[in-house]
């Protein structure tokens, strides 16, 4: 009798998106609707999944597209999620959709980023808020955290600069912690690498429910809120990791700097 085994790097790969989430076999098992006996074969090879157990897996683990892809390829099938640039003809209504939304936030800032917070798009109210970056931070391709914690970035300017680091290298231990990116581990190792020393220190208020984004302006400081939207039902990988960052004043000073009416 022959026993069909499971190429040797799915189940490796499959328990560390299991211990990464934090589940025991009998959780996931649980979860996906199998036995944790089967479950425990799959993890050591002993027995091999169909593509739809791939799938299901990978739904019930909350893998990002990219990664459903390489557990797929592990498993031995062929991936299932597209990848197409952004830029490609039949990417056409997404750009659209993006651009349409990135000028309705105007006169506020607002910009679309990709996995790796490489800057994709962004409305005209983001440029006069870079004045005195250094030029080298504003060559393709732009990636909008280094953007705003390197010294020669937004660092300088930005009031509240420990809370700001604070919750930008927060929010890059969470995805790191989602994705299991190498490449958002190396920023992350970078931008800690900062220090964030410099700028003046402002204190958020204490009735504040969100980290803002203070920066000092020509004619005083801009204070703003941030929100992240993200497509809801996206089949391709490169959409499903497009976020657009959105910039809201939180004081009505900043409204009326900005030209609100």
């Amino acid at each position: 009798m022959t026993e069909t085994l499971a190429p040797a790097a799915f189940g490796p790969a499959l328990r560390q998106w299991r211990q990464r989430r934090r589940l025991s076999q009998l959780d996931l098992a649980l979860e996906a609707d199998i036995s944790a006996r089967h479950l425990s074969f799959l993890e050591t090879g002993r027995a091999r999944p169909s593509r739809d157990m791939v799938l299901r897996l990978g739904d019930c683990l909350s893998v990002p597209m990219r990664e459903r892809n390489a557990l797929l390829t592990l498993a031995g099938f062929a991936a299932v999620h597209g990848r197409r640039s952004l830029d490609a003809p039949d990417m056409a209504a997404a750009r659209a959709a993006i651009e349409r939304l990135l000028k309705a936030h105007e006169p506020f800032p607002a910009l679309a980023i990709d996995r790796g917070w490489t800057m994709v798009m962004a409305n005209a109210s983001v440029g006069p808020l870079l004045e005195g970056v250094a030029a080298h931070l504003l060559e393709g391709p732009v990636n909008v955290l280094r953007l705003s914690l390197h010294p020669e970035g937004l660092a300088p300017r930005i009031r509240n600069l420990p809370e700001w680091r604070a919750h930008v290298l927060e929010r890059l231990r969470g995805q790191f912690a989602a994705s299991a990116d190498p490449a958002i581990l190396a920023l992350l190792d970078e931008l800690w690498g900062y220090g964030g020393k410099s700028g003046p220190r402002a204190t958020v208020p204490g009735e504040a429910i969100v980290t803002p984004l203070i920066l000092d302006g020509p004619a005083g400081p801009l204070s703003f809120i941030s929100t992240t939207t993200v497509f809801g039902t996206p089949l391709d990988v490169t959409l499903s990791e497009i976020a657009i960052e959105a910039f809201f004043p939180a004081d009505d000073e900043t409204a009326r700097a900005l030209g609100a009416r």
